[in-house]
């Protein structure tokens, strides 16, 4: 329920994220849905629990944050938050394949 109101939400009025935050937005994003599907296979195992999910979640997504805004810091922003991207994408695939294959059996 509240995910369809805030996807209508934003929908209407439009994304405005403060320029301050833009940078670690899309990070952040894909650091959650990591968490999303982590809990989602945890779920289909039979192993899902609640408090590891909301630590894991915003762990994620603050850890991510940091690591993005450290290497701002440094110098190399972009290769970082490449690498987060690669890394927390190839996770994002493996629990999707493992969900296809616990889902579809294939």
């Amino acid at each position: 329920m509240a995910l369809g109101v805030g996807i209508a939400l934003g929908t209407v009025s439009g994304p405005q994220v403060p320029v301050g935050v833009a940078p670690y937005l899309p990070i952040a994003v894909v650091a959650a849905l990591d968490a999303v599907f982590g809990g989602a296979r945890a779920y289909l195992d039979g192993i899902f629990d609640a408090k590891v999910f909301v630590v894991s979640f915003v762990f994620n997504v603050l850890v991510a944050a940091f690591i993005v805004w450290l290497g701002d810091q440094l110098g190399v922003g972009t290769q970082l938050s490449t690498a987060i991207v690669v890394v927390l994408g190839i996770r994002i695939f493996g629990n999707a394949a493992a969900l296809r294959r616990r889902l579809l059996g294939a």
